[in-house]
C-alpha cells in the first residue's frame, strides 16, 4: 500500500510539473489543470472500488503554508526604487480601491436586498474581492517586464490587504472602534517584531555554513507567523517585511552594514533561497489545488442559482476593474483587466468563515465557479495579449480601442519589453 501511495504522489508532482511547462505555450494556467485533475480523480474513484481517506481537513493546512510561501516568494520580487514609483502607486491604488469598492457594494447588496447581517455579509464578500497572487503571478510569465511588475505588486498587495481586513472583521467585528485602536497597536508591534526577526533571519541566511540552513530559516519564519496569528497580530506583515528587506538589500550596501556583510555572497545565498522557495511553493500549491478539485461538487456547479450568483459576482469584479483602469489609471485594458483571478486566498479565507456566519447564497459551488471562470477569463486575456505583442512594438491597442504608440505615456519607460 505504501508503495502505491508513493507512486501516486510522484505521478501527481510530475503531472503538475508538466502542466506548469505546457501552460507557457498553451496559455492555460496550470491551476486550472490541477483543479481539473482533482475532479477527474474524484470521478475515477467514485466509479471504481478504490477508497480514499478524508483529506479535506488538510485543505486549510496546505492553504496556510501556501499563503506564507506565496507571499514570501512574491515579496522577494518587490524591488523598491525611484524608477518604480509610478507602477507601485498605480498597482497599490488598484489593489486598495478595487478591493474596497467591491466589498462595500457586495455587502450593501446582501444587507439591503437579502437582509443578511452586515458583519456576516462582509466576511462572505471579502474572499471574493481578493486577487490571487498564486494564480496571477505564475500566469504573467508571457507579459513584458512592466506588465509583470504591475501584476506582482497589485496581486500581492490585494492578498495582504484582504487577509488583514478579513482577520480584523473576524476578531473585532463587534467593536470596530476598539478594534482599530487594538489593531493599530498590534500593527506597530508587528513591524517592530518584523524588523528584529528580519535582521536575525537575514544574518542566519548569510552566516550559517551548515548544509541545512534554508529549511531552518523557513521553519522559523512559519513558526513566528503562526505564533503571531495565535495572538491576533497581522503576522503576514512580518513575512512581507522579511521578503522586501531581502529583495532590497542594495539599499544598505553602502552603509555601515558593508563592514559586516559580504553582499556578493549574500546575493548568491539569496538566489539559492529563492530557488528553494519556488520549488516548495510549487509542491504545496499543486497538492492544494488538486485536493480542492477533488472535493468540488460537480452537481452544484451546474445549478442555475449558483451560476447566476457566480456570474453576478464576476460581473461586479470586472465592471469595477474596467471603469477604474480606463477612467482613473488610464492604462490599456489589455492585459490588465483580465489579470484578476480568484484562487488560493479566496478558498482559504472562505474556509475560515465561522459556520454561523456562512450565507446560504454564497456556498462552495459559487466559490468554485467564480475561481474557474475568472481563471478562464485570464487565460483568454493571456491569449489575446500574446497576439497583441506580436504586433510591431510601436503599435498597440489602447483601452478604448484607439491605436497608440509605444508604452502608455504615464508609465516610466525604463524597462525594455521582453
Amino acid at each position: 500500500m505504501t508503495n502505491y501511495i508513493i507512486i501516486t504522489l510522484c505521478l501527481l508532482i510530475l503531472l503538475s510539473y508538466l502542466f506548469d511547462i505546457t501552460s507557457r505555450y498553451s496559455k492555460i494556467p496550470s491551476v486550472l489543470l490541477l483543479i481539473g485533475l482533482g475532479i477527474l480523480i474524484r470521478t475515477l474513484i467514485e466509479n471504481t472500488d478504490l477508497k480514499m481517506p478524508d483529506l479535506e481537513p488538510l485543505l486549510p493546512l496546505f492553504g496556510t503554508l501556501g499563503l506564507i510561501l506565496i507571499v514570501m516568494e512574491a515579496s522577494l520580487d518587490l524591488k523598491i526604487g525611484r524608477h518604480q514609483a509610478s507602477i507601485i502607486f498605480k498597482s497599490a491604488s488598484a489593489a486598495i480601491i478595487l478591493f474596497t469598492l467591491f466589498v462595500v457594494i457586495m455587502t450593501f447588496v446582501m444587507v439591503r436586498f437579502m437582509k443578511y447581517g452586515i458583519i456576516d455579509s462582509m466576511l462572505n464578500a471579502i474572499p471574493f474581492g481578493i486577487i490571487s497572487s498564486a494564480v496571477a503571478i505564475s500566469s504573467a510569465a508571457n507579459l513584458n517586464q512592466e506588465q509583470k511588475e504591475f501584476i506582482v505588486y497589485e496581486s500581492s498587495l490585494s492578498d495582504i490587504l484582504g487577509i488583514l481586513v478579513f482577520n480584523f472583521i473576524l476578531v473585532y467585528g463587534d467593536s470596530i472602534g476598539h478594534g482599530l485602536i487594538s489593531f493599530t497597536l498590534k500593527g506597530i508591534l508587528t513591524i517592530l517584531v518584523a524588523a528584529g526577526v528580519t535582521f536575525v533571519l537575514a544574518i542566519l541566511l548569510h552566516k550559517i555554513t551548515y548544509h541545512i540552513n534554508y529549511v531552518i530559516i523557513l521553519t522559523a519564519l512559519i513558526l513566528v507567523y503562526v505564533l503571531g496569528e495565535l495572538i491576533h497580530l497581522p503576522a503576514l506583515l512580518l513575512v512581507l517585511a522579511f521578503g522586501i528587506a531581502l529583495a532590497n538589500n542594495r539599499l544598505i550596501e553602502n552603509t555601515l552594514a558593508k563592514r559586516f556583510i559580504d553582499f556578493d555572497k549574500f546575493r548568491k545565498d539569496l538566489s539559492s533561497f529563492k530557488m528553494i522557495m519556488a520549488e516548495l511553493t510549487f509542491v504545496i500549491r499543486s497538492f492544494f489545488f488538486i485536493m480542492f478539485g477533488y472535493y468540488t461538487q460537480i452537481d452544484g456547479l451546474l445549478d442555475l442559482k449558483n451560476l447566476i450568483t457566480a456570474l453576478s459576482v464576476i460581473g461586479l469584479i470586472y465592471l469595477l476593474r474596467i471603469i477604474f483602469l480606463s477612467r482613473f489609471l488610464k492604462v490599456p485594458l489589455i492585459p490588465y483587466v483580465f489579470f484578476s483571478p480568484r484562487g488560493l486566498i479566496t478558498i482559504l479565507l472562505f474556509l475560515s468563515i465561522p459556520a454561523t456566519s456562512r450565507l446560504q447564497i454564497i456556498n462552495e459551488e459559487v466559490l468554485t465557479l467564480v475561481i474557474l471562470l475568472t481563471i478562464l477569463l485570464m487565460t483568454f486575456g493571456n491569449v489575446i495579449t500574446g497576439k497583441e505583442q506580436k504586433m510591431p512594438a510601436e503599435v498597440r491597442i489602447g483601452s478604448e480601442g484607439e491605436v497608440t504608440t509605444g508604452l502608455p505615456q504615464d508609465y516610466d519607460n525604463h524597462d525594455q519589453v521582453q
